[in-house]
């Protein structure tokens, strides 16, 4: 009996801690498992920005880089020889039509057109005694003879003659005199001087005294693809072609103006035309010799279907675009691209107005993924934000 005793209690004590094993396995772990599933926290949403899909009339501009020219440029030069003795302009001047620029010492032009109009005088002289003599000759009547009186016509012919060419010679001086006198030819801006006081200036060399730019109004020189042509040529029979010019980075709007002449033959080195472009130019933003970037207005597309630059992505398989459904889940949508200006692009293919487009945050977003949105606003103060 006192063997027994100790086996009966290990016996019970086993049977208890198999009991404990079966019970904290069954109902144990299926516990830790409900709680663990508990505890495990919901997917949680990717922040992103969107904007809706729109209908709007979508301007088509051409590109390219153009050159600011004159509207019309002048190298002012001497038409005689002479010394200068007085400048009349500063370089830089807004000059007007007709305004001294440059005095030539005119002494020797003016001696000329004295000994010019002296000449006149003693003709008209000689021509009033020949008319004298002439009717002297004609009152004699038959006692002067044919000869004498055909003789005196004709003298008086000969100086009538000789005195129109003496108003030629005169009107010549005058002319040359005139020319010592340089005057603008145009209004525009003068430029750097050529010459100082005191240079003999002549009518046969090439230095000009200084170039004269009309920049009110002024071009712009510029070129497009030569497959855009008959869409410029579509565009003009509604009339002028807007054309806007910007400073080279594209940053800052300078003028616009209107499309004014189409080269008559296309480059088919480059495959382009050159296009002229004036603008009114009373701010003087443009100036001859500056390069610009310019943009002509071909055409309009009406109610095209536009979304923010920023909503387009590229792949090695294409463009694509994600859209956010009802279920506030990402979609993803093959695009097709016509145009895009201005952060704005044309959707051919791909999207419908009204749809929500994902324009921000689209590096962590796959397709699928739970997503909350904020509405992409130009002006922060207006965003409106709905988080789900």
């Amino acid at each position: 009996m006192k063997k027994s005793r100790p086996i009966l209690w290990i016996s019970i004590i086993a049977a208890v801690a198999s009991a404990g094993y079966y019970g904290w396995q069954r109902f144990g772990s299926a516990g830790q498992t409900q709680t663990a599933q508990k505890a495990s926290p919901r997917p949680s949403a990717i922040p992103v920005s969107v904007a809706p899909v729109q209908k709007a009339d979508f301007p088509v501009y051409l590109t390219g880089l153009g050159t600011v020219q004159g509207f019309n440029t002048v190298q002012v030069r001497s038409r005689v020889d002479g010394q200068i003795i007085r400048l009349e302009f500063k370089e830089g001047q807004i000059v007007q039509q007709g305004d001294l620029l440059v005095s030539i010492d005119p002494r020797p032009y003016q001696a000329a057109l004295d000994q010019a109009k002296a000449k006149k005088a003693q003709d008209e002289a000689n021509l009033a005694n020949a008319n004298l003599e002439l009717q002297r000759a004609v009152k004699l009547g038959e006692f002067a003879t044919t000869q004498r009186v055909d003789t005196q016509r004709s003298t008086v012919a000969q100086l009538t003659a000789q005195i129109a060419a003496d108003e030629a010679a005169i009107a010549n001086a005058q002319t040359q005199l005139d020319y010592t006198q340089i005057k603008a030819p145009i209004t525009g801006v003068a430029g750097l001087r050529q010459v100082d006081i005191g240079n003999i200036v002549n009518a046969s060399t090439q230095t000009g005294i200084v170039m004269i730019s009309q920049v009110e109004p002024i071009s712009v020189i510029f070129t497009a693809p030569e497959d855009q042509l008959p869409y410029i040529t579509e565009g003009q029979k509604a009339g002028a072609l807007k054309v806007i010019a910007f400073t080279t980075d594209g940053k800052k709007t300078l003028a616009e103006g209107k499309l004014a002449v189409i080269n008559n033959q296309v480059d088919t080195t480059s495959g382009t035309i050159r296009l002229k472009a004036v603008f009114d130019n009373k701010d003087h933003a443009l100036w001859p010799g500056q390069s610009v970037s310019t943009r002509l207005l071909v055409r309009t597309l009406k109610d095209a279907t536009v979304v923010p630059d920023d909503a387009v992505q590229h792949s090695t398989n294409g463009l694509y675009a994600y859209t956010v459904n009802q279920d506030n889940k990402a979609e993803v949508h093959k695009v097709k691209v016509s145009y895009g200006i201005d952060g704005r692009s044309v959707i051919e293919e791909g999207l419908s107005p009204g749809q929500q487009v994902i324009v921000g945050g689209q590096f962590k977003v796959q397709p699928g993924s739970l997503v909350s949105t904020a509405v992409a606003s130009s002006d922060p103060a207006q965003s409106k934000v709905r988080q789900e």
